[in-house]
């Protein structure tokens, strides 16, 4: 008996996955491989998306003409300028079913049993996207400040804690924890010295400084707790906005919230003003947590994509999947 095969790619900027099913859920191959981003490594992305794919193959003994379908997840596929670069890229690695999306899409699925939804990725950038039950698709961000996103990715966010410590300082904020915790996060003696470091030698703060707005918040600082919602709030407005544009708002779907800001636990401020602000706009949605490998996402992608229906025992077997 010969059993339905999926592939699903997931191509970001570090790394690429690829992940071989098949339609019980078995694991037959996973691959590995670098950048897959074409607009950060235009030459290496079509070939670490191929090396994932075929390691992936290799490992199950089968060939890509075996594959039935395959979805891939591309970091970077926001406007259609990139989708004409990517269609012939990924054609050439020879697979014929296929899709592509951008992998906002593939964090999305892999985070609701529905194949519509909506997602909110915060990390050291920003994206939100939303497709309705009808399959129509929107997404808005990771171009940055100038064109529309909110002050509210991690870059942002270390650079509100930066700030708040000056302001705490020089007296144009509320006492903070903040200007006792930054500067000793940065190995300085004071905020002067690293006020004056900073003004001297042009130094920007590191993206990992956000993580102490979190640290402060669950000590009750006020202005932190503050800048963590007002976050959050910037975060669901974007994806509000997605979801009036496509008509979901009386819909019951998950918003899905990924990547590395998202993730921190010390505080639920954050999460607790995107659910608030959700539940204004689409009050049957609810708020979730990213909790498997955005790949596995890719995988029931290509399975949604040729009707094939993921029951709540193949959602399961999924859901368990690692990809270490």
């Amino acid at each position: 008996m010969r059993f339905i095969l999926f592939l699903g790619v997931d191509a970001g900027g570090s790394k690429t996955h690829a992940l071989l099913v098949d339609e019980r859920g078995q694991v037959l191959g996973k691959g590995y491989a670098g950048n897959g981003n074409h607009q950060t490594a235009f030459a290496e992305a079509g070939t670490n998306i191929g090396k994932a794919c075929e390691e992936a193959l290799q490992a199950a003994g089968l060939t890509k003409e075996q594959v039935d379908f395959a979805y891939f997840g591309l970091a970077g596929a926001d406007r259609e300028p990139d989708y004409i670069v990517l269609r012939p890229m990924i054609a050439a690695i020879g697979i014929k079913q296929h899709a592509i999306a951008c992998d906002t899409m593939i964090g999305m699925r892999a985070g609701t049993t529905r194949s519509y939804g909506a997602v909110i990725i915060s990390g050291t950038g920003f994206n939100a996207a939303a497709r309705n039950a009808k399959g129509e698709e929107l997404q808005y961000g990771g171009f940055g400040y100038l064109f529309g996103d909110g002050q509210c990715s991690g870059t942002d966010l270390a650079v509100h804690a930066f700030r708040g410590a000056i302001r705490g300082w020089e007296g144009r904020e509320q006492p903070t924890l903040l200007t006792d915790i930054v500067p000793k996060e940065l190995g300085y003696p004071s905020v002067q010295a690293m006020y004056d470091d900073a003004l001297d030698h042009g130094k920007r703060p590191p993206n990992t400084l956000g993580k102490l707005l979190f640290e402060a918040a669950a000590q009750g600082d006020a202005v932190s707790i503050r800048i963590l919602r007002q976050a959050g709030s910037e975060l669901a407005n974007s994806v509000n906005a997605l979801i009036k544009r496509l008509g979901m708002q009386h819909n019951a779907f998950d918003v899905v919230l990924t990547g590395s800001v998202l993730s921190r636990g010390a505080t639920s401020h954050m999460v607790d003003a995107i659910k608030e602000a959700v539940g204004d706009i689409a009050p049957h949605a609810s708020v979730v947590k990213l909790e498997v490998d955005p790949v596995v996402g890719a995988v029931m992608s290509a399975m949604d994509q040729t009707g094939f229906t993921i029951d709540g025992a193949l959602d399961k077997a999924l859901r368990n999947i690692t990809f270490r």
